[in-house]
């Protein structure tokens, strides 16, 4: 196995993963993450249940749930398309494992990966055992984009992609990236609570909240809190008003605040910028960012739609995987990298 050869698997296998993920936010806002009742079968069958007899005895086992069949076969191809998924990776790290002498291949993250795909399968049952639990399917959704990012970094540096030449003023750079890429990750996290309590509309307009109100009644307390009671079904959401609405304004105060650092971030490094790369990058940083901000707000003005709403999730996906790039382009290539000699060695002939 060449490198070539396995950083085209690690495209393909991201490529699975954004998938995965937005099929997960497709599942999750058509409300039909618990169209099957158990995992990892749904109403104890390998198949969403469609014939009459298999319904009647679905729901005959199941009587506190009955067969949604449209609900039910949105889950189980979500979990056939994640089961792919876990596949591929499971396939990668044997590669990496392999070629590790022969091709140089990396063990390290593509072992990492086999980990978290365990863990997220372990938190798809918990998403359907603790009945969508807002705290479990929020570490879902992390751990989802977490994968996916892993599956691109491993992308991007065995495919040598995005690399040019790295001027001191643009290395300098590297930390705030980082920064910005830890920004993005805490409003991702903020989006999946808003989305898991179903606060996406406690606010019904912008760019004030409701009834020309900047700033209504919130309870950050309860909106906030991590510990929810085990044995509830959270579908549809638990919160009162104040609550949902503590977490709809935070979503958007994050927004704002990665809204200003990324775009201040790409103005920098337009200006520092020597390679085409790093230019072309920023713009790619500035359309996703405007185009994340601009289904946000239209998530709000047009209430929700289904089609936009998932959008929003692919677009937070994109934007996670932009700013990833970016910091993967500000590494020092090999050629970059000048050794410097020793002071305390100074004037010592050879």
């Amino acid at each position: 196995m060449t490198r070539s050869r396995f950083a085209k698997l690690a495209t393909l296998a991201t490529i699975l993963a954004l998938a995965v993920v937005m099929l997960g936010a497709y599942v999750r806002l058509s409300h039909a993450g618990l169209g099957c009742p158990d995992w990892p079968g749904c109403y104890g069958r390998l198949a969403a249940p469609s014939q009459p007899e298999a319904v009647a005895a679905a729901n005959a086992a199941f009587p506190e749930r009955p067969v949604h069949t449209a609900k039910a076969w949105k889950e189980m191809v979500h979990r056939y398309l994640a089961s792919g998924l876990g596949l591929a990776i499971l396939v990668l790290a044997g590669l990496a494992w392999a070629g590790r002498r022969s091709a140089g291949l990396p063990v390290g993250l593509p072992t990492l990966l086999v980990a978290l795909v365990v863990f997220q399968g372990l938190l798809g049952m918990w998403t359907v055992t603790l009945l969508v639990n807002p705290s479990i399917v929020t570490l879902h959704l992390a751990g989802g984009l977490a994968t996916l990012a892993l599956l691109w970094w491993l992308t991007l540096s065995q495919g040598r992609l995005w690399v040019a030449h790295v001027s001191p003023e643009l290395a300098a750079l590297r930390p705030w990236a980082w920064l910005g890429l830890a920004l993005v990750g805490v409003q991702i996290l903020l989006g999946g609570w808003t989305s898991t309590h179903y606060a996406a509309l406690a606010c019904t307009e912008f760019p004030t909240c409701h009834a020309g109100a900047w700033w209504p009644p919130t309870d950050f307390a309860v909106g906030f809190s991590l510990l929810r009671p085990v044995g509830v079904d959270y579908e549809g959401g638990v919160l009162d008003g104040p609550g949902r609405t503590a977490i709809h304004l935070t979503h958007r105060l994050g927004a704002l605040v990665v809204l200003v650092y990324l775009g201040l971030l790409a103005l920098v490094l337009v200006r520092r910028a020597g390679q085409p790369v790093h230019r072309r990058l920023a713009k790619v940083l500035v359309a996703v960012l405007a185009l994340q901000v601009g289904l946000g707000v239209a998530n709000v003005v047009t209430q929700l739609p289904l089609a936009l709403a998932v959008a929003h999730n692919g677009g937070a996906a994109l934007l996670l995987l932009t700013v990833l790039t970016l910091v993967h382009s500000l590494r020092p290539a090999a050629g970059d990298l000048a050794v410097r000699p020793d002071p305390a060695l100074a004037g010592v002939a050879p």
